[in-house]
Parts: structure tokens; sequence; C-alpha cells
């Protein structure tokens, strides 16, 4: 982002009253500045320059006699143009990895413990988007029986995710039509994506000819194909949230109004997931801040995500959490998970 209206000075001041507010959350005055930051001119001087910056709308003051506090718009300045990332260590890669793999290596696992981990360490509310499966292609899939009514078809997809849908049936399936069924299914569906499948099952299982058992069986596949095999991306609509509880100690949520909008947007799970699912995925870290979200709920929060991939899959990872947060810190864990879960995923 071009700096056009700003100064040097206008800049270095902007820099040291956002990381200033960012550490304290109190509003930032000038003498706190000049003792602190050593800019090299008077607290007059930065006070002056403070006014400049409120009239060109990068602060505010939250009442009459406070110091300033950075708008949104100085907060995307700082994103774009003066933020120092911090690099990560190689202890804390391996504590990353230690942590997001304590549970197992299906995909749901890792991001589960991608987007608590991350919470974590960032101190904000960690998320992830399972990726998008109708673009996953079908590996296997296997039809056990529960009981004389209801089979379990499961669904083996290309890069390790899985999953299980119940197909009712009329009676009975005997044994020898179940196995026919299964290996038919794995003949002409296997190396497909599920959208390529419920575009086109009908046609693939048309001329298929199945023994009498098999086909009354095969043919609750082609009339129900569709919507057996148009499967949400896991859990509530592919959202993994960390645990809401590691805002609790920020003084942004002091407030009961601004807890129940945060509680109210983990609640709606697809409407979050539509809104990380439009986010930009250009492999890079994606950042809103306050009003830059259409989600009014999100007015005082700031989402900051990346892409990863799992094969030719793939989903976003990331944080949700005040305006004023450690972007430094934030950005560098968000992209480096979003590569490692990558690299595991791989």
């Amino acid at each position: 982002m071009a700096l056009p209206q700003l100064s040097d000075r206008e800049r270095r001041v902007l820099e040291a009253v956002i990381q200033t507010y960012v550490e304290t959350a109190e509003p930032t005055g000038s003498r706190m500045l000049a003792r602190r930051f050593g800019l090299g001119v008077s607290a007059a001087t930065i006070r002056n320059t403070m006014s400049d910056l409120e009239e060109k709308g990068y602060l505010f003051h939250p009442h009459t006699s406070a110091g300033r506090v950075p708008t949104d718009q100085a907060y995307r300045v700082y994103v774009d143009s003066l933020t120092r990332l911090t690099p990560i260590v190689p202890q804390e890669r391996d504590a990353l990895v230690e942590r997001i793999l304590a549970g197992g290596s299906a995909i749901e696992t890792i991001l589960r413990g991608a987007a608590q981990s991350l919470g974590v360490l960032t101190q904000e509310l960690g998320v992830a988007l399972g990726p998008r499966l109708d673009e996953s292609v079908l590996d296997r899939l296997e039809l056990a029986r529960l009981s004389t009514d209801r089979l379990l078809l499961v669904l083996s997809l290309r890069g390790g995710a899985m999953r299980t849908i119940f197909v009712e049936v009329t009676g009975a399936v005997a044994d020898n039509a179940l196995a026919e069924v299964t290996g038919m299914l794995n003949e002409r569906l296997g190396g497909f994506t599920l959208r390529e499948i419920r575009a086109s099952l009908a046609e693939r299982l048309r001329d298929s000819a199945p023994s009498a058992g098999a086909g009354e069986l095969l043919n609750i596949f082609v009339e129900e194909g569709e919507s057996m095999f148009d499967l949400p991306s896991g859990g509530d609509d592919g959202i993994v949230l960390g645990q809401a509880s590691v805002l609790a100690e920020q003084p942004e949520f002091a407030s009961g109004d601004n807890l129940r909008k945060l509680i109210e947007l983990t609640e709606t799970r697809a409407q979050l997931g539509e809104l990380l699912r439009r986010r930009s995925m250009d492999g890079g870290v994606s950042i809103t801040i306050g009003a830059e979200n259409a989600d009014p709920r999100l007015g005082k929060l700031t989402i900051v995500t990346a892409e990863y991939r799992a094969g030719s899959l793939s989903g976003v990872i990331g944080v949700i959490g005040p305006t004023r947060m450690p972007y430094d810190k934030v950005i560098s864990l968000v992209s480096h998970t979003s590569r490692l879960v990558t690299e595991l995923l791989g």
C-alpha cells in the first residue's frame, strides 16, 4: 500500500503508537512515545504529528482527555508497509509439529491440531476450513452391512480424507450382491472427482448389467447418488475452531456485547465457512481488518488466513481476533503453519 500522505516522521510515530497500543491496550500519549522510542524529537513535536495523523484518519481519541488509538486504516498501513515479520525459530517449529500431530495424521485431526495450536501461540481464535471435497478424487469405496435395512458406505479420497455415509435399503442384501456392487462402483467411479461422479453417475452405471439382487442395490445409487456424493468438507461445514477461551483475557472482550457477537459468529458455522471460502487463495496471507470485513459482526475483528494444500485440494487456516493484535507474530505463525500443514498432508 502506497503512503503518499505520510512523511517519514509520521510513519515512525504511527508505528510507535500501534506497537504501544498492541502491547498495552491503552490509548497512547506523546510523552510515553518520547520516553520509550527515542524518536529524536520532543514530546510537543510528537503531539503535533499525532494530531496530523488524526486529521488524516489514522488515529482517534476514544474520549476527550485520552491519548490516541489506531484506526483500521492505521492497521492496514502497518500491515502492508511497516510490519517486520518475526521469524519462526527451529524450536517453535518442532513444538508446532508435535502439537499438530498429537492426535493423528488424518486431515481433520491435523486441521484441528493446527487451529488449536495457532490459537494458543497467538492468543487469538484459531480457525481452519477443510478442503473442498467436490474436487477430491475417489480412490476406493467399501460397502459394509450395519443391519438388515442399513449399509455403511466408506469413501477413501485421494489425499487421505475418508467419509462415511449411511445407505438405507428396503431389505436384506446378500453378501454376493454387496460384493458385486462394491466392485462395480469401484470400477466405474474410482479415479473421478466427486463433482464428476455426481454429474454422471447414472450414465456410468447404466450398462452395468448386475445380477438381480445387486440390481436393486445399484438402483439406489442411481436414484440417490447426486445427494449421496454431495459431501460437506467435514465437521460442521468444514469449519474447525480452536478454543475461544484464549480470547477471554483480552480487554476487547470484557464487553459482553463483543463476546456475544463472537459467540454468535462461531455458532453460524455455514456463514463463517462461506466467508472463509471467499477469501483470497493466492498462496499468500490474506488479512481483512475491522470494517474491511463484509459481515458487520466482524467490524472490530481481524481475520488472518493462508492457504494450505492437500494434493489437488486446498483450504485455509488462520486466526480471528481483535484488530489490536501483534500482526508481525500472527502473520508469521499463520504463514508458517499453512506451509507446515501442506507438508504434513503432502
